[in-house]
């Protein structure tokens, strides 16, 4: 068995990067709310959309924060689609001013899944891959199809051998 990951390249995020990044995502959301500009809420797709969501509720002072638990990947491995946790129904309604937020769209499975029920709602990810632009509003970086992401929570530090070894 390969401890290689089965994509071909590899995109590492920090904390840094995704904070700054999350900041430039509430940024370009700022003022575009349905309502006078303003979201009635953000709804993070968890787990990995919940940094950037809360970054985003901070940057645009939206106090309402609820989540949708998806799940369609088992590891590495895409799988189909499906609600683990939805939302608070009353809040929901069909979407309108409710802002959805997530780490990373990628074949648009999950987004699909979630705009089906919140039809109304915008949807907005940190990157996206061409496969699943289609079903994103808002988004910062677009990175290839082939390209595998490495957010800060799936790292940890650890100690790696200088190049001309041990001295």
């Amino acid at each position: 068995m390969s401890d290689r990951l089965p994509h071909e390249k590899g995109f590492h995020v920090s904390w840094d990067q995704i904070h700054r990044d999350s900041r430039a995502l509430a940024w370009r959301l700022d003022a575009s709310g349905p309502e006078s500009g303003e979201w009635r809420a953000v709804v993070a797709i968890t787990r990995g959309g919940m940094a950037p969501a809360m970054i985003v509720a901070r940057e645009l002072d939206i106090r309402t924060v609820d989540t949708i638990s998806v799940k369609s990947y088992d590891h590495q491995t895409q799988d189909e689609a499906l609600v683990l946790k939805a939302p608070d129904a009353a809040l929901m309604g069909d979407g309108e001013g409710i802002l959805i937020v997530d780490d990373l769209v990628d074949s648009g499975k999950t987004l699909e899944l979630v705009r089906k029920l919140y039809p109304k709602a915008h949807f907005a990810t940190v990157y996206a891959k061409p496969k699943g632009r289609p079903m994103v509003d808002t988004f910062i970086t677009e990175v290839s199809q082939d390209t595998w992401i490495f957010f800060p929570w799936d790292m940890a530090l650890q100690y790696v051998e200088p190049y001309r070894g041990n001295s």
